[in-house]
């Protein structure tokens, strides 16, 4: 069986990472517009280095949990695609042998002036010159709002050949990873969503399984290699 899964922020929240809130629009007690887009990199660098230093700490401490556990297990019986929309690297900790980071990750240096990428250290600043070109305008690898995502031919094209879509703790709300139900049920896959409460797009998909998702994700996990 070909499965393709689509995971958000809400399968980290358990392992005491933040989500974005839309409803209040603000992400860490910050407002997205000043944190996460171009223009507030361009208008403030040092803010945005700090917002990310931040996060870039929070992650390094946190821990894989069942969840993400669950799917590296799964990629071991079947044909696994695993799409996240976060940019914490807890699938890559849990084992999962091939993430596609499509909205980039925190662990993760980019040149605004060549785009050479290169392992963040730690604490980024302003002036960190980049190892290629030497130019000052070092950024996190992060897909902000605005810009397009990373690796979508993939993504299109491990779609179109699954028999299987799961969307695991996303909102719904953030486009284009919120018509890849459309898109996979189009081609004749059979999607389910994974959340704590239906999603925005809950209509799109077949059937919702909801509650945490270190309970829902390994019952879910453990079904289908039991069904082989």
């Amino acid at each position: 069986m070909r499965i393709t899964v689509l995971t958000g922020a809400g399968i980290s929240a358990e392992s005491g990472l933040a989500t974005f809130r839309a409803s209040d629009g603000l992400w860490e007690r910050h407002r997205i517009k000043d944190v996460a887009t171009p223009e507030a990199f361009a208008r403030d660098p040092e803010l945005v280095h700090r917002f990310y230093n931040a996060r870039r700490s929070k992650v390094a401490a946190a821990r894989p949990n069942a969840a993400h556990l669950a799917l590296a297990r799964l990629a071991r019986h079947h044909d696994l695609t695993l799409v996240k929309q976060n940019v914490d690297d807890l699938h890559d900790r849990a084992g999962s042998p091939e993430v596609i980071h499509m909205h980039g990750s925190i662990g993760g240096a980019l040149c605004a002036a060549c785009g050479h990428r290169w392992p963040a250290p730690a604490v980024m600043a302003v002036n960190d010159p980049c190892p290629r070109c030497a130019a000052r305008v070092s950024r996190p690898d992060i897909v902000w709002f605005g810009e397009m995502p990373y690796h979508m031919e993939r993504i299109w094209a491990a779609l179109d050949q699954a028999d299987l879509f799961a969307a695991i703790g996303t909102s719904g709300n953030v486009y284009p990873a919120a018509g890849f139900v459309q898109h996979a049920a189009r081609r004749g896959a059979e999607c389910i969503e994974m959340n704590l409460e239906a999603s925005l797009n809950a209509r799109d998909f077949d059937r919702q399984i909801l509650g945490p998702a270190t309970g829902t994700v390994p019952q879910w996990v453990e079904a289908l290699i039991d069904s082989g």
